[in-house]
């Protein structure tokens, strides 16, 4: 896939920080991530606003929805970032490293799949 068309191209207009240090692959992205996981704080409060106003059910659930939504969008994120650095490093280094990390990734995506 190309760069332009990958979920990293998709993070709100939020240039890379590239002034952070190495660390893990998604560090160029903190800040948009951050921004995400923000926004999602956000929309979980306005879902605990709507029951303890005594909102319609359905009305609430479509918000719930919503919410995993914009979770799994993070996840899909981070998980391509891991994909992109720190298993292809492994990857690149080899040994028993690059196999740790890719049955690391792999369990992890079977998790996300499973949520």
């Amino acid at each position: 896939m190309s760069e332009s068309g990958s979920t990293i191209a998709n993070l709100g207009g939020v240039e890379p920080d590239t002034t952070a240090p190495d660390g893990f692959g998604y560090h160029d992205h903190k800040a948009s991530i951050t921004n995400r996981l923000r926004r999602i704080e956000g929309q979980v409060r306005g879902v605990e606003r709507m029951v303890a106003d005594d909102k319609y059910c359905i009305d609430i659930l479509d918000q719930v929805t919503a919410v995993t939504k914009a979770l799994r969008s993070v996840s899909l994120i981070l998980l391509d970032e891991h994909l992109r650095h720190c298993v292809a490093d492994a990857v690149r280094s080899g040994g028993t490293d690059a196999d740790a990390k890719l049955a690391e990734a792999s369990q992890a995506m079977s998790r996300l799949l499973r949520s």
